[in-house]
């Protein structure tokens, strides 16, 4: 029983990786925006959040740092494909490959760093609690912001005026331009905010998830988030739920090598790529449905004169 435990409190701080990446990207999609940057937006933050709390010793510092350099690739990614109007998934892509390769150079000398000792977190009485106390309540506080952060945007799209235009940009640009919304610094908006969340997941895994340095350590993560957000046909409590579904994919192959399960450890862990194949696979079994969840301008550009 207590290993079960041991594996919910594993899949929630694995979960909320994903969820913290993939709620960024559908702030993106929702504005029509698609950022296939998020694996080297999430590996530059990792560094950056790392290189910051080593020479720091503050763990809010790094993950501001690690925001704010998500935010700055974001931006730069936004420049391009909103003013410049370059391809997405071509800008993206790039981005990608440069975050792969910078986060590899800049993290040469912080291979062997370690972080200082830091406080084990629990909520009083409840981390207690026999079993599901130490799994549920001995968390980093960024797994209950996940949570928080989920309810907080499915209120801000759903319930705010400043959602609704942001899903109007998304949904038919020429419209939201018509009667009057700056559409470009809206969506630019939304990329840099989308980025920023995408750091701070990227310096979540260096800092607190794994709280080391290793070349590629997101290991797919920005690909997952970004099958994520199709996953959970744009929907906020989707995302959450489906990021602590592929957690606890991840973290079922080291539960079950645990356990002394004779698979080869090639299999297991290939299993959270698989589960993503096989679930998109299962999703695109009706494109109709996507198409209905799916913003309409999603992965277009937006030329202001047409």
């Amino acid at each position: 029983m207590e290993s079960y435990a041991l594996l919910l409190g594993a899949t929630l701080n694995a979960g909320t990786v994903l969820a913290i990446a993939a709620l960024g990207l559908l702030i993106n999609e929702k504005a029509g925006i698609v950022n296939l940057g998020a694996e080297g937006v999430m590996l530059c933050s990792a560094i950056a959040g790392f290189a910051t709390v080593v020479h720091t010793g503050s763990d809010t510092l790094g993950f501001l740092a690690g925001m704010g350099a998500g935010a700055l690739l974001a931006a730069v990614f936004g420049w391009l494909v909103i003013w410049l109007n370059t391809n997405q998934y071509a800008t993206g892509l790039a981005l990608s490959l440069f975050g792969v390769g910078f986060s590899a150079f800049a993290g040469i000398s912080y291979v062997q760093a370690k972080l200082p000792e830091r406080t084990q977190f629990a909520v009083p009485y409840l981390s207690d609690i026999p079993l599901l106390g130490s799994a549920l309540f001995r968390q980093h506080p960024l797994v209950y912001g996940a949570m928080a952060l989920t309810l907080a945007l499915t209120w801000f799209l759903y319930r705010s005026r400043t959602g609704l235009v942001l899903r109007s940009v998304g949904e038919s640009p020429e419209s939201a331009h018509a009667l009057g919304y700056p559409v470009r610094r809206i969506r630019l908006a939304a990329v840099v905010t989308g980025g920023a969340l995408c750091g701070l997941a990227g310096a979540f895994i260096s800092i607190a998830y794994t709280p080391l340095w290793v070349e590629g350590m997101v290991a797919g993560r920005g690909w997952i988030a970004l099958a994520l957000t199709t996953f959970a046909t744009w929907r906020p409590a989707r995302v959450l739920l489906g990021a602590y579904l592929f957690g606890g994919v991840t973290m079922l192959q080291f539960h079950l090598q645990g356990v002394g399960v004779n698979v080869p450890s090639q299999v297991l862990s290939m299993l959270p790529y698989l589960a993503t194949i096989v679930v998109l696979a299962l999703i695109s079994r009706n494109p109709a449905w996507i198409r209905i969840n799916m913003p309409a301008s999603l992965g277009k550009p937006f030329h202001p004169g047409a």
